[in-house]
């Protein structure tokens, strides 16, 4: 497993700035958000990018994040998931991190999982011509796809070497996940592991902006992190919250207390 940082950590800032704070952190890896990326190329080329990361000595696990939409109108995000899987081939980045819209009430379940498989084939297919994977992510209550076997129902129906799923740390302790649902996720089909803490209150009361650093909450993030260890999982462990009391210091120190809170947590394992 390695460290990486998404930018919503630091979201008020610059691609640029979050590229510099990542370095200085010792962070192996970044994820981009997709605003922050398409705000940098209305100025600046996919190649000045690339000498960026390559100066930073960083590498990109993914970018995120996407809407996978599949019932309403999905073209103009059909087309945004064309453009970014070609950028994310010209600088090695291996992932396009999704999330799902939920289908109408009068829809039947078999029928909804059956839509959303064909859209996320067609994701998959266009990112698949780049080198590039789509990473489904669950999120916390979700009206559709709460979990990893929601996603994972998806996935086989789809049935798409170039699609996966993605695990946060608290959207799945949002969910009530259990260890033995993290347990059975088929390692390749996980792509990537969002990092995080959070308050203790009511689950059902959470918002992203409870989010904390690693180890100043209430998620079982050793057990949850032991499970993936002994399943060999050696991708990113990218640390993503959202918090605008650290959003209103530095990308440098806020950036310094992930990787210090991520190396410490990992250091149990």
């Amino acid at each position: 497993m390695y460290s990486c940082i998404n930018g919503a950590t630091t979201m008020p800032y610059t691609l640029e700035q979050d590229l510099e704070a990542a370095a200085k952190a010792g962070f192996e890896a970044v994820e981009i958000w997709s605003r922050k990326l398409d705000t940098y190329l209305e100025t600046h080329s996919v190649e000045a990018l690339k000498e960026l990361l390559d100066q930073h000595q960083l590498k990109v696990a993914s970018f995120c994040p996407y809407s996978l939409v599949g019932f309403s109108d999905n073209r103009g995000h059909i087309i945004s998931i064309r453009k970014a899987a070609e950028i994310a081939e010209a600088i090695a980045c291996p992932v396009l991190l999704v999330c799902a819209d939920a289908p109408p009430g009068e829809i039947d379940l078999d029928d909804a999982y059956d839509a959303m498989a064909n859209v996320a084939s067609t994701y998959a297919d266009m990112a698949e011509d780049y080198g590039v994977k789509i990473a489904i992510e669950p999120l916390g209550r979700h009206p559709f796809i709460p979990g990893p076997e929601e996603a994972l129902e998806i996935i086989d129906r789809a049935e798409h070497e170039a699609l996966g799923l993605m695990m946060d740390t608290f959207h799945y302790y949002k969910s009530d996940i259990s260890l033995d649902t993290i347990r059975n996720i088929p390692l390749e089909h996980l792509l990537i592991v969002h990092v995080n803490d959070c308050e203790d209150l009511p689950k059902e009361d959470l918002t992203d902006q409870h989010r904390l650093h690693m180890g100043e909450g209430v998620i079982p993030l050793h057990e949850m992190l032991s499970v993936l260890k002994e399943k060999g999982y050696e991708g990113a462990l990218s640390v993503e919250i959202f918090r605008e009391a650290y959003w209103q210091q530095d990308p440098g120190s806020v950036s310094i207390a992930a990787k210090g809170a991520l190396d410490r947590t990992v250091a149990t394992l």
